[in-house]
């Protein structure tokens, strides 16, 4: 999960995030606009001031309740999960949302910050941040990290310009394209592991692009410098959904996994505090609620968990 960096600009649109004088076409505008019309968008710093649960505040360790305030990293290229707001620096989307939701049940208050999706648990292992929520995959690997609270499941999608496009139907089809996906992701292992199969297939292997952000391997695809792109399922489906027409999803979703609120193994019970948080949530109806606002109850998980990676 080579980078455009001189592509960014504050001007975030549903994961875009490009220069108008090099790529901002009417497709573009609409992805925000769209979906910030039709939802209310939560501040990404949220006071105490929601009811406390106790029993989950009583886990908090003394360090973390003395730091009041968590730094909580996303990565704002990846709508609806989170993704720069139309002002133009506010990290909004399902993850925000949820965020805002759950730390003043804990007794505290949180900032959310954006942050390149790779540089998210190394910030972690560093203490420079103290949270990720960041649609992360909750894979064995990554637990050898950080401990995870699992709070949703989702596949990967494969989309593609609407017309002229391969004809993908998993990942095996994706022999001999190329592909452009965020560096740091699953979608990355499973298209750069796929060269090898391809080659021992007596095929063409694929070519993978891959971006600092899901906004440049999205703006890979729509240039025309990759031919089909990868990510998960509810990024996918709502960057096809926003398109305006220019992108369609393709073949078949697979590896349907959790995704995590990543904590640091260093943080004592902190990750059961929050997995107390989560089930509140789920009881009050506060989950279910952010899950309709973004389209997302396909995804929900109402049974959250600690570290449920299944590879």
């Amino acid at each position: 999960s080579g980078t455009l960096a001189a592509l960014a600009s504050p001007d975030s649109l549903g994961g875009f995030v490009v220069n108008t004088t090099v790529f901002r076409s009417t497709f573009a505008r609409i992805v925000v606009l769209a979906a910030l019309a039709a939802v209310a968008v939560f501040a990404t710093s949220s006071s105490a001031a929601t009811s406390v649960d106790k029993a989950a505040a009583a886990l908090v360790p003394a360090n973390i309740k003395a730091k009041g305030t968590l730094i909580v990293a996303a990565d704002a290229s990846y709508a609806p999960n989170e993704f720069i707001g139309s002002d133009g620096h506010t990290v909004v989307g399902m993850d925000p949302d949820l965020a805002n939701a759950l730390f003043p049940l804990l007794g505290l208050k949180v900032k959310i910050v954006n942050a390149t999706f790779d540089t998210i648990i190394a910030g972690m292992l560093g203490g420079k941040y103290d949270i990720g929520m960041s649609s992360f995959t909750d894979t064995k690997l990554r637990e050898k990290q950080v401990n995870f609270v699992d709070y949703f499941e989702a596949g990967t999608s494969f989309f593609e310009k609407s017309s002229g496009g391969p004809a993908v139907t998993n990942l095996a089809s994706i022999c001999g394209l190329t592909v452009s996906v965020e560096s740091g992701t699953t979608e990355l292992t499973d298209a750069t592991g796929q060269e090898s199969k391809c080659k021992a297939a007596g095929k063409k292997p694929d070519t993978v692009l891959s971006f600092l952000t899901q906004s440049e391997a999205n703006l890979a695809l729509h240039s025309g410098r990759a031919q089909v792109s990868m990510a998960d399922s509810p990024v996918a489906g709502y960057q096809v959904a926003q398109s305006h027409g220019a992108f369609k999803l393709v073949g078949q979703s697979y590896g349907v996994s959790p995704y995590g609120i990543a904590v640091p193994k260093t943080d004592g019970t902190l990750d059961k505090a929050i997995l107390v948080g989560l089930k509140q949530l789920v009881a009050n109806g506060q989950y279910a609620a952010i899950m309709k606002k973004w389209g997302l109850q396909s995804g929900s998980d109402t049974h959250p968990a600690l570290n449920g990676a299944t590879s």
